[in-house]
């Protein structure tokens, strides 16, 4: 059986859809990225004769960036989605790549990473508040970089902007994930099998809220508890 290699081994491949993607967000994917291992394959896409690439094309040396050259065929139409999705496949087939990032906002993406995660590999999705739920939801992760980069931007003496809120749904998806994780006598469980339950229905961040991790997010809601043990932080539902 083969081991399960490190973080700092594994091979990411970062897809670019240049139309659907802003520049100003790419360091922060690439950070992001960082959780699943090394990005060494990088590709954006797009028809590069176009104005709005401009500033993608200002990018490609500095970061390293393999621009992949797709004309439109169809007036009102562009080819980048259908060559993405070959070089994934090709890449996921060629079986040397641990973990995908897609940064898009198009929902025509989903059904790429549906089959990513089929294979057993992690897929993060990338875009901002705009981007459709069903790409959200197919990805493993998704982050909302506009959200990040309000964050990142705002002078360091200007008043801390409230974090987006958590709806309902989310802290009800945890709820359900804690119910079913393994509790003790006092009701707590562990949070990393309480995310890990939650993982298997939502492709959620908490970052996307604001918060650089899990732990932070649930211990600002009032709806749980938490307590820090030698083992780990732990949660319980509170109402």
């Amino acid at each position: 059986m083969p081991q399960r290699r490190s973080a700092q081994s594994r091979n990411i491949a970062l897809l670019i859809d240049a139309d659907n993607a802003s520049p100003a967000n790419l360091e922060s994917a690439l950070t992001i990225l960082g959780d699943l291992g090394n990005v060494n394959i990088r590709r954006v896409y797009g028809n590069w004769s176009k104005q709005g690439l401009k500033g993608w094309a200002g990018l490609v040396h500095r970061y390293a960036l393999e621009p992949q050259q797709q004309f439109d065929l169809t007036k009102g139409k562009n080819a980048t989605d259908m060559k993405m999705t070959i070089d994934a496949m090709d890449l996921l087939y060629g079986g040397h790549v641990d973990g995908f990032g897609l940064m898009t906002s198009d929902s025509d993406f989903m059904p790429l990473a549906i089959r990513i995660r089929q294979n057993g590999t992690p897929v993060y999705g990338f875009g901002t508040a705009r981007t459709p739920e069903a790409f959200r939801e197919a990805c493993t992760r998704f982050i909302d970089l506009g959200a990040m980069a309000a964050e990142q931007e705002r002078e360091p003496d200007a008043p801390a902007p409230s974090k987006p809120a958590v709806d309902e749904s989310l802290v009800e998806l945890l709820g359900d994930a804690w119910k079913a994780s393994k509790r003790d006598d006092d009701g707590f469980a562990s949070l990393s099998e309480v995310g890990q339950r939650a993982a298997n229905r939502s492709s959620f961040d908490a970052r996307s809220y604001g918060f650089s991790r899990l732990s932070e997010l649930v211990q600002s809601l009032p709806q749980f508890a938490s307590e820090k043990r030698e083992s780990g932080l732990f949660v319980k539902r509170l109402r």
